[in-house]
């Protein structure tokens, strides 16, 4: 049964964003833009992040955009692995993330490229081997193609995690109007 998003149990985890693959994503504004949003939020309601890189000697660094608004503290660490789960630098920014935050991180909040290659692996084995509960920003991930980005969505969506859009995880995580957080993210969403 899906949770509550709240702030204080929360994570984000940025898959993947990366100078090199970035031009070949078919929503890459869109992703920029939430990814973002997400970011800045995490910031402002002090949410650890943890970011990958895959094979950054040949896909480029993630994007400056959203590496110079990474919260302090953000762990980055590269992979070859298409589950972020797999490689063992995770597990340990995990770990290390779980035992210094004084909270139980239990919620992962999952965003990043490719929607139906890294960020699916990912959440399955978040999912099954972490035991978490998954939130999924489908507006912050994308594909090289729209057909595969949806075929992404749908078999994230089948796997029990919550697939919504950057908006509604923000709000979740706010809670409610009013607050000093509130009208500081309020911003990020007047068009």
């Amino acid at each position: 049964m899906l949770k509550p998003v709240e702030a204080m149990s929360a994570f984000l985890v940025m898959i993947d964003i990366q100078e090199r693959l970035m031009p070949a994503i078919f929503n890459k504004e869109e992703v920029t833009a939430n990814s973002k949003k997400l970011l800045i939020s995490a910031r402002e309601l002090s949410i650890p992040v943890i970011v990958s890189e895959q094979n950054p000697k040949g896909l480029g660094a993630t994007i400056p955009e959203l590496s110079e608004i990474l919260p302090e503290g953000s762990h980055t660490f590269q992979k070859n692995e298409f589950s972020c789960c797999d490689n063992p630098a995770f597990g340990d920014a995990f770990l290390n993330m779980r035992f210094t935050s004084g909270t139980t991180k239990d919620t992962a909040i999952v965003f990043g490229v490719e929607t139906h290659i890294c960020v699916l692996s990912t959440v399955l084995h978040l999912l099954n081997d972490y035991g978490l509960n998954v939130v999924v920003a489908a507006d912050a991930s994308g594909s090289r193609t729209e057909a595969n980005h949806v075929l992404g969505l749908e078999a994230l969506r089948s796997t029990g995690s919550l697939v919504v859009p950057s908006e509604t995880v923000i709000y979740q995580l706010l809670r409610r109007a009013g607050t000093p957080e509130f009208k500081k993210l309020l911003p990020l969403f007047k068009q």
